[in-house]
């Protein structure tokens, strides 16, 4: 290693005083037992400690790199290649605990994970996410729907998080029972085979009642401020996302209650495609900034996971679907748009992929 590599590899590895010790930037080979393996089955086997959401989070920001370029987790290794592993905590190489919050749930926190609680079986739990609720902690937030899973282990074992969604969106999240459900589903995610629908109110609306969005996307701006941006496709660090929508209402030109589909799931996909074509979602004011709000419209993020399909144990898809919350139906009533005018507010009215 050069000493500029080794410079910057300390650096990137030091502590501070918010932050646990860190590894430094390592450069791994791939070993000949390892040929034909998943990266991301590598990294897990590497580094257990990872949840599968910060494995995902680190693959879509370009963090593993495979022979110096970006790899999606369902690359295929050659023995010999070599894997640059970005800096990790030292955590990351130990199996996780049962939960990185070692206090107790209360009363309060089991009857509110319960509230959320919309569909059970002996492989997955869904909730309901409230806007407002991470999915997962970090610096500075303790109350995250992660750790509220604890109210839900059996035998030990804790559910875990197989997906996410922003703070700020409401709506469907799934999560498995146990270790090898988890790695099913996050497969399916990975090649695209659940099926994910999403409602919004658009500032404005499309000009059209039905199209694709198909925009490289890039995230930029300082740590802590980051914003994803629409990038030429030929720029190497863009990476190519598309979203279909389907118009369900209209509020004249003031706004429209539209259905979105992701057909990739980029960080903040929804929120910059809507927003590039000059139809910010309602409350958006990272992606939309002034426009995003109305004068007198309820307050809040207007984005609701409202369905998810994913492949069932004997091959029959199961869907799953949740309510809005009251700030979404205030925001419809609010606009006069009770109901779905057009097709397109189901999976139903949306074609298999």
């Amino acid at each position: 290693m050069s000493k500029t590599a080794a410079r910057e590899s300390a650096r990137e590895a030091a502590p501070t005083p918010e932050q646990p010790a860190r590894l430094p930037v390592q450069h791994r080979t791939v070993a000949p037992n390892e040929a034909g393996w998943r990266l991301d089955r590598w990294i897990r086997t590497h580094f257990p400690g990872l949840s599968f959401a910060e494995t995902q989070k680190l693959l879509r920001t370009g963090q593993f790199r495979v022979d110096g370029k970006r790899a999606e987790g369902s690359l295929r290794l050659a023995a010999g290649q070599t894997i640059r592993v970005p800096p990790l905590p030292e955590s990351a190489t130990e199996p996780p605990s049962a939960s990185s919050d070692k206090r107790p749930l209360t009363a309060a926190e089991r009857a509110f994970a319960r509230s959320l609680l919309i569909y059970a079986d002996a492989r997955i739990l869904a909730f309901n996410k409230p806007a407002g609720l991470a999915v997962q902690g970090g610096t500075k937030t303790t109350r995250h729907l992660d750790r509220l899973l604890e109210a839900f282990a059996k035998g030990g074992e804790r559910p875990r998080l197989v997906h996410r969604l922003d703070r700020d969106t409401s709506g469907v999240v799934v999560v498995a029972r146990t270790a090898e459900v988890a790695r099913e589903l996050g497969f399916a995610f990975q090649q695209h085979r659940i099926r994910k629908l999403y409602w919004a109110i658009l500032v404005k609306g499309p000009e059209r009642n039905e199209g694709e969005i198909e925009l490289a996307l890039e995230k930029r701006g300082p740590k802590g401020r980051e914003k994803v941006e629409p990038v030429e496709e030929e720029e190497e660090e863009g990476r190519w996302a598309k979203t279909a929508f389907k118009v369900l209402a209209r509020a004249g030109k003031i706004a429209a209650w539209v259905a979105l589909m992701p057909y990739t799931g980029r960080t903040h996909q929804l929120r910059a495609h809507c927003a590039t074509i000059g139809a910010p979602i309602l409350g958006d004011g990272k992606y939309g900034g002034k426009e995003a709000h109305l004068k007198g419209a309820p307050k809040g993020l207007m984005l609701h996971a409202r369905e998810l399909e994913l492949p069932g144990p004997k091959g029959k898809p199961l869907r799953i679907t949740a309510e809005p919350p009251p700030a979404f139906r205030a925001a419809l009533s609010w606009l006069g748009l009770e109901q779905p005018e057009l097709p397109g507010a189901t999976l139903d009215d949306w074609p298999p992929r």
